[in-house]
């Protein structure tokens, strides 16, 4: 039959047209009708039927038929129909097709659940309400149909009456217990849609109602277990809408459920998984009663019911299952509390970890059971019994115990859910807390590697799982500084020790675009020192376990299954990587099996569960095992894994062939690490040795990355390897692994894959850290050089900005290398120089200050083909814009190459003074003109004399300015050979100008620190005149003071003078800020003289002393001095927490703002006692009410709140702690401040969401556990509407509020656990709702805020 589609706009006369059909004898045509039907309902505008009652009720009666049809794809279709006719249907027709569908009884179908179904689909089809907010009319409408008909139909009764005096006796409850004692399980279904669906609507009589119903199924004993588990579900989800009086009475029953002394096992079970449930649904509100409920679960796993139970067994021979059951709910339930109250679980920490401790050691099966801890303690004296008696194999095959085992014995479960609860507790309380007090490593991680010998699987891996992640959170966890494929955590902390050598001073700024060391020429480079582990804290107490770990574990991947050998691998990969090693002593034991793992067969799909890890499979066990060998070859001397490279290599080339595209991309990155040990200079005197195994890895790699048929991974992947390769095979001057023409092979390769879309940015990276190592000339042919070049150059017209930032900085890299800068001839250069022109430009600085860089590289080598009009205009365009810090001194950099090269300098100049002139900022143009002034010496065209005229001289305050600002940069930099007297500037302090006075201390400063004996005794002796004379010689202290690390000896015999005035001067409001800064800056000269002095002014009894020595105090911490930091170390916490206790508020909000600085510059001195800072931080980001005073303003009150800055700074401070250092502070702690910060002000807000964006990807799981809460916070904000005469600035404001929020919601749902979306998981419920609520009412924004955030990704 043809379907009758094609109205645009359906009728009701078409829909009564397809009724009889639903009648025929043809199911087929039954079937095609109702299809239609569908389709005309969905189609047809919202208010076609409310006017034809008629039609609609016949409608109904015919559906009511075909859901009894006897062909169930007839009732399916019909069910789809009943959801798009309830969408269209009059209000009126609700309640009676709610009747009908709720007495609905099947005589010609097999399936009972049909009515269910279709009530389920009913209700699903309108609107869900959200709480404070009004619901739509449909929505209304059908609450009151539910309210007057379903309720009472499910649970008996009439629970309101809605002014009906005679409701006459409604049928028996859905819900309730029938007379053969079951119960329907479709009803509950039911009641659980409708509480999910109209819950905010229910009132409090029909909570009740559904409450009492939903619990007489618990009481009855003979009711299903299948029901009883759907009925927690209920009663979980009702919770979330119960009032907290409604709450607090049902909990109160339930306590007193448990003190009933006839409590049948099966009631008790019940009644422990319904408060577990509840933890999870209703955590905060739950909180309140854990203190009275937590007691009654951990009696059950007490000392002295375990004895009591061990007695039993013994007499009867058996565990009694029931008992079993109640513990396995008891701990579910404990768990439960733990992730989801952690906070009100605090009292009772020790019991709970006593309760874990003792049921993962559980197995009445096995004799001696406890006693697994003395065995994991013993460490020493079992490492010597292990080397002189070794483990037999038959005796440790745990898989082969078939004796032990037994059918009905369920204890595995109770030990399983014993390893979730210690999971809990060390996911929940291990940063900052149980952690570093040394409680997770003394009591749960020796019983944790006694139960390695766990003779059931799936709890062997719970507890593995458990104690890797107890190795992961001992993490330093110190901030990513940047991420470079291939490159470790060791290579990272060498590369941070390299920049902490440079100081912060003049034309350091710039060396952070100048900078050619690329961090992957010196990765790898010498092999990692076997330091000691830490004296104290986590890594300390792994390492005192590490023994007893690896032996474990290496008995376990001789002889155990797949997915334990995987457990295992990615417990021992975890180890390296947070102790940076670790492995030195134990690798022969697991070298074997490594080797074995690595080579073993990928396999099929087919996989095996792990708990709470990946699941297992061949290819995923090979995986892991790679990255086990990719970190200890990074992590280890190459003398412990030299010996095993014949054996590796052939396995690891086997794996780079897999088909496996993952397998293979791993190996590749494994292949990577492996080369930096067989390479020079780690491989020390054994590189010929190891040149054949160096080759057969080139050769594989090379093949895989012209390979047509491999991943486009892999081929990246291998590329990438190709230029470390190279970097390391012929780019060393202490030996050649490659050969040359093996050499040239692969640079030809390399700028092939360049010039390839898909491979281009891995080509780029790979060829960056070629040339970055690059120290033999013969390794790199002229044209290979130049084409790369200016191919390099051609993706800087791209609109990748990834692609155009990475060949950039390949360029810098290549420009850099005094090699292959010598390779580039006149044409080449002049072709780049038109390239990376463009790119000078504001619009980007990261851009702008690398492009300038490479440009006055360019200029050394060829300064006629670079210098021109164009590119003067150019210099000419940049020099107005408002430039600062790195960018500017990378353009004083170019300029004075261009002054040394005397190329075009005239021109340039008069362009400068002419087209620039006083159209930009004096400060900037003045620096630029006095660098070229001085570098280009006659050849520019002007004298010094010139300027000093143009001073005298000049018209007005701006054109006198300029000229200052280029005295003072030449003054700085012709140093004690300047003619320039300190007169020439301080004549002009005493001006009526606004401008003039500062640019004239400026240019003091700067011209003094060239010639610190000639200006500074004149500066000081202004510094003791009252007025703007002294405030004006601060500032041009402070330029000298910048510039004290070039001429440290000629200002030492003033710092005591400089001292006095400066504490002098600074006890005036004006000049605090700026003496401050001086006093730091004088302070990293002579740290031990003055830090001491500065410290005692912390106790000054002064309020606005203590402020000055903590503002001098930050401005010390940003220095790099090894001479300061030494001194520094023993006082740094004592002076933090000293400001950090200060009376006065604005010295606390500049103590923070001290502490802020000291995480980004001086971390490694906090982080050990940053448990004794956080807990100050997190006191002054509450709310005080004290604070917040009511002003009058005209008619209007306004609200005053003198915290706010306070608590801004402390949430920064927080923000920057848990960037940096995320594993010392407590999750809860920080997510109770988030969930108070998006309560706040609109800058705290926007704070928080910044740490939630974090968090997402610092602790998904934490943070998924906090999604209810969020989504609350969220709601409000998104809802808040603006008064009508709002003014522009808070509506953009809220625009701002609104964006931020919508685009931490898209992060946020990412980690939403999939059962959550399922609808499988309560405790996410209103998350969920917020999601579905945000997706249809922000849906256009929500949209734009993606494709925002995808093109930035981009």
């Amino acid at each position: 039959m043809a379907p009758v589609i094609g109205h645009s706009n359906p009728t009701p006369a078409a829909i009564g047209a397809l009724l009889p059909k639903l009648s025929d004898a043809d199911a087929d045509i039954r079937y095609m009708s109702l299809n239609d039907l569908d389709s005309l309902l969905r189609a047809g505008a919202p208010s076609f039927l409310l006017n034809d009652y008629h039609t609609c009720a016949k409608t109904v009666e015919c559906l009511l038929k075909t859901l009894d049809d006897s062909n169930g794809e007839v009732q399916n279709q019909a069910i789809k129909c009943v959801g798009s006719l309830t969408q269209k249907a009059p209000s009126d027709l609700l309640a009676p097709m709610i009747e009908k569908l709720s007495t609905l009884k099947t005589a010609n179908s097999i399936d009972n659940s049909i009515p269910a179904t279709a009530l389920r689909i009913f209700l699903t089809s309108f609107p869900r309400p959200i709480a404070g907010i009004q619901p739509a009319k449909s929505t209304q409408d059908a609450y009151s149909a539910l309210s007057k008909v379903l309720i009472p139909r499910l649970v008996g009764y009439v629970v309101m009456s809605h002014g009906v005096k005679n409701h006459g006796s409604p049928p028996t409850g859905m819900l309730e217990v029938r007379d053969d004692n079951t119960v329907d399980n479709d009803a509950i279904d039911v009641l659980i849609e409708l509480i999910r669906c109209f819950g905010p609507m229910l009132q409090d009589a029909e909570k009740k109602a559904l409450q009492k119903s939903t619990m007489a199924i618990f009481d009855h004993e003979r009711t299903g277990t299948v029901a009883k588990k759907k009925a927690v579900a209920a009663i979980s989800l009702l919770a979330l809408y119960m009032s907290d009086a409604l709450l607090s009475s049902f909990i109160s029953n339930i306590i007193e459920s448990f003190n009933n002394p006839h409590l049948t096992p099966a009631q008790h079970r019940l009644l422990i998984t319904m408060m577990g449930s509840l933890a999870r649904t209703v955590p905060r509100r739950f909180g309140h009663y854990v203190k009275t409920l937590a007691p009654f679960i951990l009696s059950i796993l007490s000392e002295k019911e375990y004895q009591t139970a061990l007695e039993d067994t013994a007499e009867n021979g058996a565990a009694d299952p029931e008992r079993e059951e109640v513990r396995e709910a008891a701990l579910l339930a404990l768990e439960a509390f733990l992730l989801s109250c952690s906070n009100d679980m605090r009292p009772y920490t020790d019991k709970a970890i006593e309760a874990a401790l003792r049921f993962v050691t559980y197995d009445p099966n096995m004799a001696g059971n406890g006693d697994d801890e003395d065995m994991a303690s013993a460490e020493d004296d079992q490492a010597e019994e292990d080397e002189a008696d070794p483990v037999d194999e038959d005796e440790q095959d745990f898989e082969e115990e078939g004796a032990m085992s037994d059918d009905d014995d369920a204890s595995w479960k109770v030990r399983r859910c014993a390893a979730k609860a210690l999971y809990a507790i060390i996911t929940t309380r291990s940063n900052g807390d149980l952690l570093d007090d040394g409680t997770l490593y003394q009591k749960i991680a020796p019983v944790l590697i006694g139960r390695f010998q766990e003779r059931e699987e799936n709890v062997r891996l719970e507890i593995m799982s458990t104690l890797t992640a107890l190795v992961r959170k001992s993490s330093d966890n110190t901030a990513t500084l940047f991420t470079f494929a291939g490159e470790t955590e060791f290579e990272l902390a060498s590369i941070v020790e390299a920049r902490s050598q440079k100081r912060r001073r003049l034309g350091s700024d710039a060396t952070l675009f100048e900078s050619t060391v690329h961090p992957l020429s010196i990765l790898g480079f010498k092999s990692p020192d076997a330091s000691p582990p830490p004296s104290s804290g986590p890594r300390a107490d792994l390492a005192r376990l590490s023994s007893a770990i690896i032996r474990g574990v290496s008995r376990l991947l001789k002889q155990s299954t797949l997915a334990t050998k995987q457990s295992g691998i990615v417990l021992l990969r975890e180890m390296v990587t947070v102790q940076r090693g670790g492995l030195s002593e134990h690798f022969s034991k697991i070298a074997d099996p490594l080797i074995d793992a690595i080579n073993s067969p990928t396999g099929g799909p087919n996989s095996q569960s792990i708990g709470t890890t990946a699941s297992a499979t061949g290819g995923r066990l090979r995986i892991e095992a790679l990255q086990l060998m990719s970190a200890v070859c990074d992590n280890h001397s190459s003398t412990l894994i030299a010996p095993y490279a014949p054996r590796l290599v052939p396995i690891m080339t086997a794996a780079v062939r897999d088909k496996y595209f993952k397998v293979s991309s791993e190996a590749i990155a494994a292949v990577e690490s492996l080369v930096k040990v067989l390479t020079p200079p780690r491989s020390g005197s054994r590189e010929q040795a190891s040149r054949h195994l160096v080759g057969e890895l080139y050769a594989v790699v090379l093949d895989r990355a012209v390979a047509i048929d491999a991943d486009v991974e892999v081929r990246q992947r291998a590329i990438h390897a190709l230029g470390v390769l190279l970097a390391r095979g012929s780019g060393s001057s202490k030996g050649r692994v490659l050969s040359e023409s093996q050499g040239r092979q692969a640079t030809v390769v390399l700028l092939d894959r360049l010039k390839n879309e898909t491979t281009r940015m891995a080509a780029v990276k790979a060829i960056d850290v070629f040339l970055t190592s690059l120290q033999d000339a013969t390794s790199i042919q002229e044209k290979w050089t130049q084409d790369v070049a200016l191919e390099l150059g051609a993706q800087l017209r791209k609109a990748n900005r990834g692609v155009r930032g990475a060949s950039l900085t390949a360029l810098r890299d290549l420009v850099g290398n005094t090699v292959a800068l010598s390779h580039l001839n006149d044409m080449s250069v002049e072709a780049l120089t038109g390239m990376v022109l463009p790119l000078v430009s504001p619009n980007d600085l990261n851009l702008l200050g690398i492009s300038l860089i490479i440009l006055s590289r360019l200029v050394r080598r060829s300064p006629s083909r670079v210098v021109n009009s164009n590119f003067n205009d150019t210099i000419c365009e940049i020099v107005v814009a408002p430039l600062a810090g790195a960018v500017l001194e990378a353009l004083l950099v170019l300029l004075k190459a261009i002054g040394e090269k005397e190329v075009g300098t005239q021109q340039l100049m008069q362009k400068l003074l002419q087209n620039v002139g006083v159209n930009g900022d004096p400060a900037i143009v003045g620096k630029a003109i006095g660098t070229l002034l001085v570098s280009g010496g006659p050849s520019v065209g002007v004298k010094l004399d010139d300027f000093v005229t143009e001073l005298r001289s000049a018209p007005d305050d701006k054109r006198r300015c300029l000229a200052l600002s280029v005295l003072g940069e030449a003054g700085l930099r012709l140093g004690s050979s300047s003619p320039l007297k300190p007169d020439v500037f301080t004549k002009y302090f005493n001006s009526q100008s606004q401008s003039l006075p500062r640019a004239a201390a400026t240019a003091l400063g700067r011209a003094g620190a060239g010639n610190i004996n000639t200006y500074l005794p004149i500066i000081l002796s202004s510094t003791s005149q009252a007025g703007s004379s002294q405030y004006l010689s601060l500032h041009a202290i402070k330029e000298i003071l910048q510039f004290s690390s070039q001429a440290r000896a000629d200002i030492s015999p003033y710092t005591k003078q400089i001292w006095e005035k400066l504490l002098a001067a600074s006890q005036i409001e004006d000049n605090r800020a700026v003496g401050a800064e001086c006093i730091g800056r004088l302070t990293v000269i002579e740290p031990k003289t003055f830090l001491p002095s500065l410290r005692a002014h912390l106790q000054n009894a002064t309020p606005s002393v203590r402020g000055m020595a903590i503002q001098a105090i930050r401005f010390t911490l940003s220095d790099n001095d090894e001479r300061f930091d030494e001194v520094l170390r023993p006082l740094l916490i004592i002076m933090l927490t000293t400001m950090l206790n200060d009376d006065d508020l604005e010295n606390r909000r500049l103590a923070l703002g001290a502490l802020n600085s000291a995480m980004h510059n001086k971390s490694e001195m906090v982080l050990p006692n940053l448990a004794d800072l956080i807990p100050l931080v997190m006191k002054e980001s509450r709310l005080k009410p004290e604070l917040v005073r009511e002003v009058q303003m005209g008619p209007f009150k306004h609200k005053v709140d003198d915290g706010l800055e306070v608590r801004k700074s402390a949430y920064e401070t927080l923000y920057t702690v848990m960037e940096g250092a995320y594993s010392r502070i407590s999750p809860l702690e920080l997510f109770d401040r988030i969930l108070a910060g998006l309560e706040d002000e609109h800058e705290i807000k926007v704070l928080c969401n910044l740490m939630l964006s974090k968090l997402v990807v610092l602790d998904p799981e934490e943070t998924s556990r906090h999604l209810d809460s969020v989504a609350e916070r969220y709601r409000s904000i998104l809802a808040f509407k603006p008064k009508d005469n709002a003014v522009k600035q808070e509506v953009e404001k809220l625009d701002e509020a609104n964006k931020g929020v919508l685009k931490v919601t898209l992060q946020l749902q990412d980690v939403v656990p999939a059962s959550v979306n399922s609808g499988g998981n309560l405790q996410s419920e209103k998350w969920k709702g917020y999601w579905d609520w945000v997706g249809k009412e922000f849906k256009a924004q929500l949209a734009s805020v993606e494709l925002e955030v995808k093109s930035q990704a981009a």
